[in-house]
Protein backbone atom coordinates (compact mmCIF):
# COMPACT_ATOMS: atom_id res chain seq x y z
CA UNK A 1 0.00 0.00 0.00
CA UNK A 2 2.85 2.37 0.84
CA UNK A 3 4.51 1.53 -2.44
CA UNK A 4 1.31 2.30 -4.36
CA UNK A 5 0.96 5.62 -2.57
CA UNK A 6 4.57 6.43 -3.33
CA UNK A 7 4.20 5.51 -6.99
CA UNK A 8 0.98 7.51 -7.24
CA UNK A 9 2.61 10.55 -5.64
CA UNK A 10 5.53 10.25 -8.05
CA UNK A 11 3.18 9.95 -11.01
CA UNK A 12 1.14 12.96 -9.88
CA UNK A 13 4.27 15.07 -9.45
CA UNK A 14 5.56 14.06 -12.89
CA UNK A 15 2.19 14.80 -14.49
CA UNK A 16 2.05 18.18 -12.81
CA UNK A 17 5.52 19.03 -14.08
CA UNK A 18 4.60 17.94 -17.61
CA UNK A 19 1.32 19.85 -17.56
CA UNK A 20 3.08 22.88 -16.16
CA UNK A 21 5.70 22.71 -18.86
CA UNK A 22 3.01 22.36 -21.54
CA UNK A 23 1.10 25.28 -20.10
CA UNK A 24 4.22 27.44 -20.04
CA UNK A 25 5.02 26.44 -23.60
CA UNK A 26 1.45 27.17 -24.72
CA UNK A 27 1.57 30.58 -23.03
CA UNK A 28 4.89 31.32 -24.68
CA UNK A 29 3.44 30.40 -28.08
CA UNK A 30 0.40 32.65 -27.49
CA UNK A 31 2.60 35.52 -26.39
CA UNK A 32 4.95 35.02 -29.32
CA UNK A 33 1.98 35.00 -31.67
CA UNK A 34 0.57 38.16 -30.11
CA UNK A 35 3.93 39.91 -30.32
CA UNK A 36 4.28 38.78 -33.90
CA UNK A 37 0.81 40.07 -34.76
CA UNK A 38 1.64 43.47 -33.28
CA UNK A 39 4.77 43.56 -35.38
CA UNK A 40 3.32 42.52 -38.71
CA UNK A 41 -0.14 44.09 -38.59
CA UNK A 42 0.82 47.36 -40.20
CA UNK A 43 -2.07 49.51 -41.41
CA UNK A 44 -1.85 51.25 -44.76
CA UNK A 45 -4.37 54.03 -45.41
CA UNK A 46 -5.01 55.72 -48.74
CA UNK A 47 -5.98 59.28 -47.95
CA UNK A 48 -6.29 62.27 -50.27
CA UNK A 49 -3.46 61.34 -52.62
CA UNK A 50 -1.17 59.88 -49.99
CA UNK A 51 -0.53 56.31 -48.93
CA UNK A 52 0.74 56.10 -45.36
CA UNK A 53 1.64 52.95 -43.44
CA UNK A 54 1.25 52.92 -39.68
CA UNK A 55 3.40 50.20 -38.12
CA UNK A 56 1.65 50.73 -34.79
CA UNK A 57 -1.06 52.90 -33.32
CA UNK A 58 0.08 56.51 -32.84
CA UNK A 59 0.87 57.39 -29.23
CA UNK A 60 1.41 61.15 -29.57
CA UNK A 61 -1.35 62.48 -31.79
CA UNK A 62 -2.41 66.06 -32.45
CA UNK A 63 -5.85 67.01 -33.76
CA UNK A 64 -6.35 70.26 -35.64
CA UNK A 65 -9.87 71.66 -36.24
CA UNK A 66 -12.75 71.05 -33.89
CA UNK A 67 -14.76 68.44 -35.75
CA UNK A 68 -11.84 66.01 -36.00
CA UNK A 69 -10.85 66.68 -32.40
CA UNK A 70 -14.34 65.51 -31.48
CA UNK A 71 -13.95 62.38 -33.62
CA UNK A 72 -10.79 61.51 -31.67
CA UNK A 73 -12.47 62.12 -28.32
CA UNK A 74 -15.63 60.23 -29.30
CA UNK A 75 -13.39 57.23 -30.04
CA UNK A 76 -11.86 57.53 -26.56
CA UNK A 77 -8.38 58.42 -27.82
CA UNK A 78 -7.55 61.29 -25.47
CA UNK A 79 -4.78 59.24 -23.81
CA UNK A 80 -3.09 58.96 -27.21
CA UNK A 81 -3.10 62.74 -27.76
CA UNK A 82 -0.40 65.29 -26.92
CA UNK A 83 -2.24 68.30 -28.25
CA UNK A 84 -5.18 69.87 -30.01
CA UNK A 85 -5.89 73.19 -31.70
CA UNK A 86 -8.43 75.42 -33.45
CA UNK A 87 -11.88 75.33 -31.87
CA UNK A 88 -14.75 77.04 -33.69
CA UNK A 89 -16.83 77.30 -30.50
CA UNK A 90 -17.48 75.32 -27.35
CA UNK A 91 -16.50 71.67 -27.42
CA UNK A 92 -19.39 69.19 -27.61
CA UNK A 93 -20.54 68.93 -23.95
CA UNK A 94 -20.41 65.09 -23.69
CA UNK A 95 -16.74 65.29 -24.73
CA UNK A 96 -15.71 68.17 -22.47
CA UNK A 97 -14.17 65.99 -19.75
CA UNK A 98 -12.03 64.12 -22.26
CA UNK A 99 -11.09 67.37 -24.01
CA UNK A 100 -9.85 68.85 -20.74
CA UNK A 101 -7.23 66.09 -20.54
CA UNK A 102 -5.54 67.18 -23.77
CA UNK A 103 -3.15 70.17 -23.95
CA UNK A 104 -4.33 73.03 -26.16
CA UNK A 105 -1.41 74.04 -28.38
CA UNK A 106 -2.95 77.11 -30.00
CA UNK A 107 -6.25 78.95 -30.46
CA UNK A 108 -5.87 78.53 -34.21
CA UNK A 109 -3.13 76.67 -36.09
CA UNK A 110 -0.04 75.75 -34.04
CA UNK A 111 3.42 76.58 -35.29
CA UNK A 112 5.78 74.02 -36.75
CA UNK A 113 7.98 74.46 -33.68
CA UNK A 114 5.08 73.79 -31.31
CA UNK A 115 4.26 70.55 -33.11
CA UNK A 116 7.86 69.34 -33.17
CA UNK A 117 8.29 70.12 -29.45
CA UNK A 118 5.52 67.64 -28.59
CA UNK A 119 7.36 64.84 -30.44
CA UNK A 120 4.07 64.15 -32.21
CA UNK A 121 3.82 61.00 -34.33
CA UNK A 122 0.44 61.75 -35.96
CA UNK A 123 -1.53 64.84 -37.01
CA UNK A 124 -5.23 64.72 -37.86
CA UNK A 125 -6.46 67.74 -39.82
CA UNK A 126 -10.06 68.65 -40.47
CA UNK A 127 -9.59 71.15 -43.28
CA UNK A 128 -7.01 71.23 -46.08
CA UNK A 129 -5.68 74.49 -44.62
CA UNK A 130 -4.35 72.49 -41.65
CA UNK A 131 -1.61 71.13 -43.91
CA UNK A 132 -0.84 74.40 -45.63
CA UNK A 133 2.84 75.33 -45.31
CA UNK A 134 1.85 78.87 -44.35
CA UNK A 135 -0.13 77.56 -41.38
CA UNK A 136 1.88 74.53 -40.33
CA UNK A 137 3.67 72.31 -42.87
CA UNK A 138 2.82 70.02 -45.73
CA UNK A 139 1.98 66.37 -45.22
CA UNK A 140 5.06 65.46 -47.25
CA UNK A 141 7.27 67.37 -44.82
CA UNK A 142 5.54 65.69 -41.90
CA UNK A 143 6.26 62.32 -43.44
CA UNK A 144 9.95 63.22 -43.74
CA UNK A 145 9.91 64.06 -40.03
CA UNK A 146 8.35 60.69 -39.21
CA UNK A 147 4.93 62.17 -38.48
CA UNK A 148 1.90 60.36 -39.88
CA UNK A 149 -1.09 62.41 -41.00
CA UNK A 150 -4.72 62.16 -42.00
CA UNK A 151 -6.96 64.72 -43.70
CA UNK A 152 -10.72 64.41 -43.17
CA UNK A 153 -11.78 63.35 -46.67
CA UNK A 154 -15.45 64.17 -46.11
CA UNK A 155 -14.46 67.79 -45.38
CA UNK A 156 -12.71 68.35 -48.72
CA UNK A 157 -14.86 66.17 -50.94
CA UNK A 158 -17.53 67.75 -53.14
CA UNK A 159 -21.03 66.48 -52.26
CA UNK A 160 -20.08 64.28 -49.29
CA UNK A 161 -22.66 61.90 -47.90
CA UNK A 162 -23.06 60.50 -44.40
CA UNK A 163 -21.17 57.36 -45.40
CA UNK A 164 -18.12 59.48 -46.23
CA UNK A 165 -17.97 60.66 -42.62
CA UNK A 166 -18.27 57.05 -41.50
CA UNK A 167 -15.35 56.13 -43.77
CA UNK A 168 -13.22 58.76 -42.04
CA UNK A 169 -14.24 57.45 -38.62
CA UNK A 170 -13.43 53.89 -39.67
CA UNK A 171 -10.02 54.95 -40.99
CA UNK A 172 -9.09 56.70 -37.76
CA UNK A 173 -10.33 53.70 -35.77
CA UNK A 174 -8.12 51.42 -37.90
CA UNK A 175 -5.07 53.63 -37.49
CA UNK A 176 -5.48 53.57 -33.70
CA UNK A 177 -6.52 49.89 -33.59
CA UNK A 178 -9.92 50.63 -32.05
CA UNK A 179 -12.15 49.31 -34.85
CA UNK A 180 -14.87 48.09 -32.47
CA UNK A 181 -15.18 51.54 -30.94
CA UNK A 182 -15.53 52.97 -34.43
CA UNK A 183 -18.39 50.66 -35.33
CA UNK A 184 -20.12 51.35 -32.01
CA UNK A 185 -19.86 55.09 -32.58
CA UNK A 186 -21.29 54.77 -36.09
CA UNK A 187 -24.19 52.64 -34.83
CA UNK A 188 -25.00 55.24 -32.16
CA UNK A 189 -24.84 58.07 -34.70
CA UNK A 190 -27.13 56.18 -37.09
CA UNK A 191 -29.68 55.52 -34.38
CA UNK A 192 -29.77 59.19 -33.33
CA UNK A 193 -30.03 60.39 -36.94
CA UNK A 194 -32.92 58.05 -37.73
CA UNK A 195 -34.87 59.39 -34.73
CA UNK A 196 -34.56 62.92 -36.09
CA UNK A 197 -35.41 61.94 -39.66
CA UNK A 198 -38.69 60.52 -38.38
CA UNK A 199 -39.65 64.06 -37.39
CA UNK A 200 -39.31 65.42 -40.93
CA UNK A 201 -42.85 65.99 -42.28
CA UNK A 202 -44.00 65.15 -45.77
CA UNK A 203 -44.40 68.37 -47.75
CA UNK A 204 -45.72 69.17 -51.22
CA UNK A 205 -42.77 71.43 -52.01
CA UNK A 206 -39.37 71.49 -50.25
CA UNK A 207 -38.52 74.71 -48.42
CA UNK A 208 -35.94 76.78 -50.33
CA UNK A 209 -33.02 77.50 -48.03
CA UNK A 210 -30.05 79.87 -48.24
CA UNK A 211 -27.03 78.92 -46.14
CA UNK A 212 -25.43 82.19 -45.04
CA UNK A 213 -21.86 81.91 -43.85
CA UNK A 214 -20.66 85.48 -44.22
CA UNK A 215 -20.24 88.42 -46.58
CA UNK A 216 -21.35 92.01 -46.92
CA UNK A 217 -20.81 92.87 -50.60
CA UNK A 218 -21.40 89.29 -51.74
CA UNK A 219 -22.64 86.13 -50.03
CA UNK A 220 -20.30 83.31 -49.04
CA UNK A 221 -22.48 80.21 -48.96
CA UNK A 222 -22.45 76.42 -48.69
CA UNK A 223 -22.97 74.82 -52.07
CA UNK A 224 -22.22 71.08 -52.19
CA UNK A 225 -20.52 70.50 -48.85
CA UNK A 226 -22.05 68.51 -46.00
CA UNK A 227 -24.40 71.36 -45.08
CA UNK A 228 -26.08 70.79 -48.42
CA UNK A 229 -26.46 67.13 -47.47
CA UNK A 230 -27.95 68.11 -44.10
CA UNK A 231 -30.48 70.40 -45.80
CA UNK A 232 -31.53 67.55 -48.12
CA UNK A 233 -31.78 65.15 -45.16
CA UNK A 234 -34.17 67.67 -43.61
CA UNK A 235 -36.35 67.48 -46.72
CA UNK A 236 -35.45 71.00 -47.86
CA UNK A 237 -33.65 72.50 -50.86
CA UNK A 238 -30.35 74.41 -50.76
CA UNK A 239 -30.86 77.16 -53.36
CA UNK A 240 -27.17 77.02 -54.33
CA UNK A 241 -26.88 73.24 -54.19
CA UNK A 242 -26.47 73.16 -57.96
CA UNK A 243 -22.94 74.63 -57.78
CA UNK A 244 -20.35 71.86 -57.91
CA UNK A 245 -18.05 73.19 -55.19
CA UNK A 246 -17.94 72.93 -51.41
CA UNK A 247 -18.29 76.68 -50.91
CA UNK A 248 -18.92 79.57 -53.27
CA UNK A 249 -19.22 83.34 -53.29
CA UNK A 250 -22.42 84.44 -55.00
CA UNK A 251 -23.95 87.84 -55.65
CA UNK A 252 -26.70 89.23 -53.47
CA UNK A 253 -28.81 89.67 -56.58
CA UNK A 254 -28.55 85.95 -57.34
CA UNK A 255 -29.48 85.10 -53.74
CA UNK A 256 -32.53 87.38 -53.90
CA UNK A 257 -33.58 86.01 -57.30
CA UNK A 258 -33.60 82.44 -55.92
CA UNK A 259 -36.13 83.59 -53.32
CA UNK A 260 -35.07 81.72 -50.14
CA UNK A 261 -37.89 80.98 -47.71
CA UNK A 262 -35.50 80.28 -44.80
CA UNK A 263 -31.89 81.16 -44.04
CA UNK A 264 -29.48 78.94 -42.11
CA UNK A 265 -26.96 81.22 -40.41
CA UNK A 266 -23.62 79.54 -39.72
CA UNK A 267 -22.42 80.49 -36.25
CA UNK A 268 -18.66 80.72 -35.67
CA UNK A 269 -15.82 83.19 -35.38
CA UNK A 270 -15.77 86.77 -34.13
CA UNK A 271 -18.97 87.82 -35.91
CA UNK A 272 -21.91 86.51 -33.89
CA UNK A 273 -25.01 84.91 -35.38
CA UNK A 274 -27.05 87.82 -34.02
CA UNK A 275 -24.83 90.29 -35.89
CA UNK A 276 -25.22 88.30 -39.09
CA UNK A 277 -29.01 88.28 -38.72
CA UNK A 278 -29.05 92.04 -38.11
CA UNK A 279 -27.01 92.48 -41.28
CA UNK A 280 -29.52 90.41 -43.28
CA UNK A 281 -32.43 92.44 -41.88
CA UNK A 282 -30.83 95.76 -42.79
CA UNK A 283 -29.30 94.89 -46.15
CA UNK A 284 -31.31 96.63 -48.94
CA UNK A 285 -31.26 93.52 -51.17
CA UNK A 286 -31.33 90.51 -48.84
CA UNK A 287 -33.95 92.05 -46.58
CA UNK A 288 -36.45 91.69 -49.44
CA UNK A 289 -36.34 87.88 -49.40
CA UNK A 290 -39.28 85.95 -47.89
CA UNK A 291 -36.87 84.39 -45.38
CA UNK A 292 -35.87 87.75 -43.89
CA UNK A 293 -39.30 89.31 -44.10
CA UNK A 294 -40.76 86.36 -42.21
CA UNK A 295 -37.73 86.25 -39.89
CA UNK A 296 -37.25 82.58 -40.64
CA UNK A 297 -33.68 82.09 -39.42
CA UNK A 298 -32.00 78.89 -38.24
CA UNK A 299 -28.73 79.34 -36.34
CA UNK A 300 -26.39 76.40 -36.86
CA UNK A 301 -22.99 76.14 -35.13
CA UNK A 302 -20.20 75.37 -37.61
CA UNK A 303 -18.83 72.75 -35.21
CA UNK A 304 -22.10 70.82 -35.40
CA UNK A 305 -22.52 71.21 -39.15
CA UNK A 306 -18.99 70.06 -39.98
CA UNK A 307 -18.19 66.49 -41.01
CA UNK A 308 -17.84 65.01 -37.54
CA UNK A 309 -19.80 63.18 -34.87
CA UNK A 310 -22.56 65.77 -34.37
CA UNK A 311 -24.66 65.04 -37.44
CA UNK A 312 -27.79 64.25 -35.41
CA UNK A 313 -27.45 67.49 -33.45
CA UNK A 314 -27.07 69.55 -36.64
CA UNK A 315 -29.99 67.79 -38.31
CA UNK A 316 -32.20 68.32 -35.26
CA UNK A 317 -31.42 72.07 -35.23
CA UNK A 318 -32.34 72.37 -38.91
CA UNK A 319 -35.50 70.27 -38.65
CA UNK A 320 -36.69 72.16 -35.55
CA UNK A 321 -35.99 75.46 -37.26
CA UNK A 322 -37.77 74.59 -40.48
CA UNK A 323 -40.68 72.62 -38.98
CA UNK A 324 -41.20 73.86 -35.39
CA UNK A 325 -44.53 72.06 -35.14
CA UNK A 326 -42.90 68.66 -35.70
CA UNK A 327 -41.36 68.63 -32.22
Amino acid sequence: MKIRKSLWASFALTSALILGACSDEEQSIKQATADSDETVQAITIENEGMSITYEEAPKKAISINQHVTEVMLALGLEDSMVGTAYLDDQIYPPLQEAYDQVPVLAEQYPSKEQVISTEADFIYGGWASAFNEKNLMSREEMEQLGIGSYLQSSSVKVAPELEDIYTDIRNIAKIFRVEERGETLIEEMNADIEKIKEKVPTVDKPIDVLVFDSGDKDVFTATQNFMNTLVKMAGANNIFGDIEKNWATVSKEDAVERNPEAIIVIDYGSTTAEEKINFLKNDPALSQTPAVQNERFVVLPLSAASEGVRVAEALEIIVKGLYPDSF
